[in-house]
C-alpha cells in the first residue's frame, strides 16, 4: 500500500518512511502541499498523512483540497501535528480527517493507528464485518450481533451506526445525520431520540457513542 507523507522536517520523515517502509508500506514524502498535490494528479496513494504548518499550502488546505476532489475525497488522511488545541483537532475532523495525531507521538502507536484506518477503510469500502467492542457489525446485511445474539436495530439506527463508524473518531453534526440518514431538509430532534434508542440497544457498546456538545455525536472506543 502508498502512502503519501507532507513533513517539513527532514529527519523525521525519513525516520517515519523509515518504519512504514519496514513494516511494507511504499512512501512518498513530501516537505510542500504543492508538492503532493501536484504528485497526486499523476497517482493516488492508499492514505495521507499530513502534518499542518507546512510551506506552500499548509495541511488543512490541503486536506480541504483532497476532500473536494473526486479522484481523492474517499482516501483517508491521517493528521500528524505539534498543533494540540482542541479547536485545531476539531478543524482536522471536520475537513475530513480519519484520525489526528499530535507530536512528540510513539512510532509504534503511530503505526498501529495508520494499520488502524487502513483497515476500517478497506473494511468499510468492501462493506464487510466490523468489529465494535464485543459486538460484530456486518456492513452488507445490515446486522449487528453479540455472539450469536443477534440486536434488532431499525434501518435508521443502523445507518445512524454505520455513520458514525465512516467517521470513527470524528464529530458528526446533527444537521449531517438528519440530512444524509433521516432524508430531511429541516432540523429533527428526533435525532436524539434515535441516538438515545441505539445506545440502549448496543449496551456497554453504546457508551462508545459520546455527544460532542454544540455538534453532534461521535463514535470512539471508550
Amino acid at each position: 500500500m502508498k502512502i503519501f507523507l507532507l513533513e517539513d522536517d527532514t529527519d523525521l520523515s525519513e525516520l517515519i518512511a523509515y518504519h512504514l517502509q519496514k513494516e511494507g508500506f511504499h512512501v512518498l514524502y513530501f516537505s510542500k502541499g504543492i508538492d503532493l498535490l501536484e504528485k497526486v494528479k499523476d497517482e493516488i496513494p492508499d492514505l495521507f498523512v499530513l502534518d499542518i504548518m507546512v510551506p506552500s499550502l499548509d495541511g488543512f488546505k490541503v486536506a480541504n483540497y483532497l476532500k473536494s476532489s473526486l479522484l481523492t475525497k474517499d482516501i483517508p488522511i491521517i493528521f500528524l501535528t505539534a498543533k494540540t488545541m482542541e479547536e485545531d483537532k476539531l478543524k482536522g475532523f471536520e475537513l475530513g480527517a480519519d484520525d489526528y495525531i499530535t507530536k512528540p507521538f510513539s512510532i509504534k502507536e503511530f503505526l498501529a493507528r495508520v494499520k488502524a484506518v487502513l483497515k476500517r477503510y478497506g473494511t468499510l469500502r468492501s462493506g464487510g464485518v466490523v468489529n465494535l467492542g464485543s459486538l460484530s457489525v456486518n456492513l452488507e446485511r445490515m446486522e449487528v450481533k453479540r455472539g450469536n445474539e443477534k440486536i434488532n436495530l431499525t434501518k435508521t439506527e443502523f445507518l445512524i451506526l454505520k455513520t458514525l463508524l465512516e467517521n470513527y473518531q470524528k464529530p458528526v453534526s446533527r444537521d449531517y445525520l438528519v440530512e444524509h440518514v433521516l432524508k430531511k431538509e429541516i432540523y429533527d430532534r428526533t435525532i436524539d431520540v434515535h441516538i438515545k434508542n441505539l445506545r440502549e440497544k448496543l449496551g456497554k457498546e453504546g457508551e462508545w457513542i459520546k455527544t460532542v456538545r454544540g455538534v453532534g455525536y461521535k463514535l470512539e472506543a471508550l
